[in-house]
């Protein structure tokens, strides 16, 4: 049964990386796509090789995933709440995807996790969720905007007599860079997340020890599907980052995408901090869009969008509680 449980919970964790790639793949090309510097299949294949390599950059996400949000939980009880929590944050990825919202999959993870945990009478770490989830989930909006907005000013004074076609071309080749450093980062952080759930999984079995390296299977199964997720491509989301929020042309597209990659990086090595893709380019697209005009921006979309964002995480952990009552009734 234990290990029917494990094998079970891990399935369950590669088919959220699976939804987080299709619910996420818009993060990462809509920019490009929506300024024709890529074909929709070439941005996705483009995205889906280099979420493939950004996975193996690095395990110091995976290692706050797994270590430091919520306790370790033991045996049968413990492996109930992390399908739990996997559950709740599937539902709110299928949801609102439905919906074309850009939402996160890595606050729905996080707030599956915290509610499972809560309902299973399991530790929560809550300075690690405040330090690594809540501070940064409403920084990395904020440093996305100005960044964004100071990124599109600068080109914008640097090509001020270029000609505007040469220049749109131009951008439109360095799109394509931008893009693949966004998909690259995307893979970094969001390919790490899964991997950390899947290496408590392993520990809860007993078979891997706490504080063990992250096994290359592991790395190599969350990887694939997250690319697999990728190339099954997100539309709805990205009509949503792509011409919903603002209309975009390529050197603002680029300065979007630069923005995200480079916040994404500096994330991922100097604090360990999984952060939202989705939160960083949509608010970098916000702050490039601002540089047109305020009112460029359509800033009632925007409101629908930062108001999935801050429900989220308890949307997700009530589906991951309730989910844990369920499981706790029907196997444990």
């Amino acid at each position: 049964m234990d290990t029917f449980a494990l094998v079970v919970t891990i399935l369950v964790a590669l088919f959220f990386t699976y939804t987080n790639g299709f619910h996420d793949s818009a993060n990462a090309i809509a920019t490009s796509v929506s300024t024709r510097a890529l074909t929709p299949k070439a941005a996705l294949a483009m995205a889906a090789v280099m979420n493939l390599a950004g996975a193996f950059l690095g395990s110091g996400v995976a290692k706050t995933v797994s270590e430091g949000l919520i306790e370790t939980p033991k045996g049968s009880t413990g492996m109930g709440i992390l399908f739990a929590a996997l559950l709740g944050a599937i539902t709110w990825n299928l949801v609102t995807w439905y919906f074309g919202l850009p939402s996160s999959s890595s606050h729905a993870l996080f707030g599956g996790m915290v509610g499972a945990a809560l309902a299973g009478g399991t530790q929560v770490y809550w300075h690690g969720v405040i330090d690594k989830i809540v501070i940064p989930m409403f920084v990395s909006p904020v440093v996305g905007m100005i960044i964004g907005y100071l990124v599109m000013t600068a080109i914008m004074w640097i090509f001020r007599r270029a000609n505007p076609h040469k220049a749109k071309r131009g951008f439109r080749i360095a799109q394509t860079v931008s893009a693949a450093g966004m998909a690259l980062g995307h893979g970094l952080q969001d390919a790490q997340k899964t991997m950390g759930i899947v290496v408590m999984a392993l520990v809860i079995a007993d078979v891997e020890d706490y504080g063990d390296p992250i096994p290359l299977w592991v790395k190599i199964a969350c990887a694939v599907m997250l690319s697999l997720g990728t190339y099954a491509g997100g539309w709805r989301i990205m009509r949503t980052l792509g011409r919903k929020i603002i209309e975009l042309d390529p050197p603002q597209g680029f300065a979007a995408e630069t923005t995200g990659a480079s916040i994404m990086f500096t994330t991922a090595f100097l604090f360990k901090a999984p952060i939202s893709t989705t939160h960083v380019i949509t608010s970098a697209i916000m702050g490039v869009g601002a540089t047109k005009r305020v009112n460029a921006v359509r800033w009632g979309v925007a409101k629908n969008i930062i108001l999935g964002w801050f429900i989220t995480m308890p949307a997700a952990a009530t589906v991951a509680a309730c989910a844990f009552g369920l499981v706790h009734l029907a196997f444990l």
